[in-house]
């Protein structure tokens, strides 16, 4: 049975920090009262030569370092992103085109903060498919760019950055003591778009929008939809919270990732938990979250990880895989 196993993961970030107690100028706040609700303490913003094509193609040559491989070596590229460089083409096409790749495709997906759990399931089916040998995963976002930066509810909460995966075929035996993607589950629910969406578009305004959010609903919907994801892969496979070495959620919020964690009897320490450094990054949230627990040596070679996201739609979705 073909696996796709995780060969090489890297992640890039914004030059500039944008600590809790910058805000306190701009709008009525302060670190006590983001860091208590929240857990973020900074979060990284794009200057004005960085942007989602620029941080994705950064991450993506780390992967690729990171996996020994060139672009030569990626027949796919799928990039998760909710703040394109362009309407169109997909700024996948153009990261292609930065890498110096000329052969193979490229395209994005839109799930908002669910991107990378959508993009790391449709990777794994295309090289099940046998339509591609390597892909590189990336989840990369300038939410910055999307923010109403006189909205304290939503201005504090988002930041910047891009992480990705290559994922590359591999023979397993069909059993969870195989390596790479073991099962995946996604949901969406369109009936919950006003409870977190972005005010404009080419088809409605003619403008890019800025983003809006009722926080109150999305907590109160979050915990319940992303531990109903995760039981299901834990349905799938028959792992337990007891068996999984890590988790790597979504990470928007603190508390919505110790509730989620208990409601699952998910130890505290199991979990990755990045918030405090790089705040809400949307489709890069957990790639980074991913990459920082593998660069700091938690996540070894042969440990079950599940990844897990909701975002905006509603959408949301959870991944279980052993690096």
């Amino acid at each position: 049975m073909i696996r796709s196993v995780v060969r090489g993961i890297g992640s890039a970030l914004p030059r500039r920090i944008m600590k809790n107690a910058d805000f306190e100028g701009m709008v009525e706040t302060s670190d006590e009262w983001i860091a208590q609700r929240t857990g973020i303490r900074q979060r990284h913003i794009a200057a004005d030569d960085e942007t989602t094509a620029s941080l994705g193609e950064a991450a993506a040559r780390a992967a690729l370092a990171n996996a020994d491989l060139t672009p030569d070596d990626i027949d796919l590229i799928v990039l998760a992103t909710s703040t394109p460089n362009n309407t169109f083409p997909a700024t996948a096409v153009e990261i292609q085109n930065r890498l110096g790749m000329r052969h193979g495709f490229a395209f994005d997906m839109q799930a908002v903060c669910s991107g990378f759990v959508y993009a790391v399931t449709t990777a794994d089916l295309y090289i099940k498919g046998g339509l591609a040998k390597r892909v590189l995963v990336i989840g990369s976002e300038t939410f910055s760019r999307i923010l109403d930066w006189s909205d304290r509810s939503t201005c504090v909460l988002f930041g910047d950055g891009a992480g990705a995966l290559v994922l590359e075929a591999e023979e397993g035996q069909g059993t969870i003591a195989d390596r790479g993607v073991l099962a995946a589950s996604l949901r969406s629910d369109g009936t919950h778009k006003d409870k977190l969406y972005v005010d404009g578009g080419p088809s409605t305004t003619g403008t890019v929008g800025h983003l809006k959010m009722e926080g109150r609903e999305v907590f109160k919907h979050a915990v319940g939809m992303i531990t109903d994801v995760i039981e299901d892969v834990f349905a799938q496979t028959g792992v337990s919270a007891d068996t999984l070495d890590w988790f790597v959620p979504h990470q928007a919020n603190k508390r919505i990732i110790d509730a989620s964690a208990k409601k699952l009897g998910i130890a505290e320490d199991k979990a990755v938990v990045t918030v405090h450094l790089h705040g809400n990054t949307s489709a890069a949230s957990v790639p980074l979250a991913l990459s920082t627990a593998v660069a700091d040596g938690r996540i070894k070679k042969g440990d079950l990880v599940m990844l897990e996201a909701m975002g905006g739609g509603f959408t949301w979705g959870a991944v279980l895989l052993r690096w």
